[in-house]
């Protein structure tokens, strides 16, 4: 398990560097201005719907029913049940994106509100969203080959279709000259790089042959069990992404630049959380689907105590950053071209402000599989509508006395009361219990970033210092240098940690 967790980890590392870099770049042209938050909103719509209806509550209802049919059917069943799946999403999809590109200027007007006051830009955010809408209709396909693919134990071709969606813009954007703006090329570039994640994924299934094909669609009970199963998992998803729908729409009545100061901080957020978190949750759920579907129980506990234990060891780090220096990270990553240090001081606030959820949002990739592994997607869909409600109530009474920051720390708030009731009804019903290396690996993390913070404390006016007297990316420079040390002295201290305390990391054992 450790071995996929870190593949996933991997690609998804390469995925977010290229994001940095394509982000950098969209930075750089666009900056925090008015066409910048047009793109953004036209960016985060399909992403929004694709969360809801695609990877989010997807896989949560598809891999274990999957896995189910498998182990107890065998491979003509599963193969059967997941073309009846790829049947109904693609129709379903097409009818959606048909409604989606008729009824886009009604859409801005519902997510957007704000955007009517100005002209200029409710026009670019409709045409850009139009531009990028297709790319929902192929990322729901690719969710399922992935989950198919995840569920079979082949992890790296999935891993590796979001690093297409960077390439794709990236090579869009530095054909910019050939669109009429460059945030017509960076749409144009979503859309088609969802033609190619489409097509990597299904050439993995037909090395495999495990491709799907178009079937007659059937109700028996196994589709039953996923429907029944998909529509809590589809509601609580939906109330996560209510949350940042009501980012998009709160940030839209802002000045011109608070959305996209939302965005870029997100940008360097989701890095940790791509990295450990969906990556520990994308391995863990199918692991713990087959190890209960084939009676294992303690082995699928063994599992995720130590996914949750690395995934503290890797997350805490980051918390420290954004925390202790996030004005550093902004103007070292951002700053440059039509970026400029008032838009990197704004983007800073909003990412302490996420840093504060990051553990808990890490954590809840962990803990939801216990849930889902057992088919059980209601107990979670109802905690994350709570959250979500209280986390929502926040953005209204935040918005107008922190502005964006206000946004970003009602967020985090909803993270950790997610993760506190998850918690305590996973541990209610005996779905977790942390054991001993799952709490002495979070000890040892605490101790280690305690020692980060002092670093970062007393280290980052020399290292500013010193990257000012070098006279040349000066900014890049400091940051470099701190995460350089900071790195170095939080390995050095969680690894003593780790070994006064006799914790190693060996290999899960394999289902036999």
């Amino acid at each position: 398990m450790y071995k996929n967790l870190f593949s996933v980890a991997a690609f998804t590392l390469l995925s977010r560097l290229t994001g940095f870099f394509r982000d950098i770049m969209l930075g750089a042209v666009l900056g925090a201005g008015g066409l910048a938050d047009a793109f953004y909103v036209a960016f985060r719509l399909p992403n929004h719907f694709r969360a809801i209806f695609g990877e989010g509550a997807f896989n949560a209802a598809y891999v274990p029913c999957y896995s189910q049919v498998l182990e107890t059917q065998g491979e003509r069943a599963g193969r059967w049940f997941t073309s009846q799946i790829f049947t109904l999403l693609l129709f379903s999809q097409l009818v959606f994106l048909g409604l989606a590109l008729i009824f886009t200027p009604q859409l801005i007007d519902l997510l957007a509100p704000g955007f009517r006051a100005d002209p200029a830009k409710f026009g670019e955010a409709v045409t850009l969203t139009r531009i990028t809408f297709p790319y929902l209709l192929f990322i729901t396909l690719v969710t399922l080959q992935s989950g198919t693919l995840n569920a079979r134990g082949h992890f790296a071709a999935a891993a590796f279709a979001s690093v297409l969606l960077n390439l794709v813009m990236i090579l869009c954007l530095a054909l910019a000259f050939v669109f009429p703006n460059a945030a017509v090329a960076a749409a144009v570039g979503v859309t088609l790089s969802g033609i190619c994640q489409f097509a990597l994924t299904y050439l993995a299934l037909r090395r495999d042959g495990l491709n799907e094909h178009l079937v007659r669609l059937e109700w028996s009970k196994e589709i039953r069990h996923f429907f029944l199963v998909l529509g809590p998992a589809v509601i609580g998803s939906a109330g996560v992404q209510l949350a940042l729908f009501a980012d998009t729409i709160i940030a839209s009545m802002l000045p011109t630049g608070g959305l996209s100061s939302i965005y870029y901080a997100d940008r360097i957020y989701q890095l940790p959380i791509g990295i450990i978190g969906v990556a520990a949750g994308t391995v863990l759920l199918p692991e713990m689907s087959r190890r209960i579907a084939s009676g294992d129980h303690g082995g699928a506990l063994h599992a995720q105590n130590r996914t949750m234990a690395l995934s503290i060891a890797l997350a805490a780090p980051f918390f420290v950053a954004f925390i202790m220096i996030p004005d550093v990270i902004m103007r070292g990553v951002f700053l440059r071209g039509a970026f400029t240090e008032t838009a990197a001081i704004a983007s800073a606030n909003v990412l302490t402000a996420y840093g504060f959820g990051l553990i808990a949002i890490v954590l809840i990739r962990s803990i939801v599989p216990s849930f889902q592994a057992i088919g059980d997607t209601r107990t979670p869909m109802l905690i994350s509508l709570f959250a979500v409600a209280v986390n929502i109530g926040l953005k209204v009474l935040l918005f107008k006395s922190m502005g964006a920051a206000g946004l970003a720390a009602a967020t985090a708030v909803g993270a950790w009361i997610n993760l506190v009731l998850l918690f305590l009804f996973a541990l209610w019903r005996n779905l977790f219990w942390p054991d001993e290396l799952l709490a002495k690996c979070a000890a040892s993390a605490s101790i280690a970033a305690f020692a980060l913070a002092l670093f970062a404390l007393f280290v980052t006016w020399p290292a500013a210092s010193f990257a000012a007297s070098i006279g040349h990316f000066e900014n890049v420079v400091e940051l470099i240098c701190l995460f350089a040390g900071g790195g170095l002295v939080y390995a050095v201290v969680l690894g003593i940690g780790l070994f006064v305390s006799g914790i190693r990391f060996r290999r899960v054992p394999e289902l036999s």
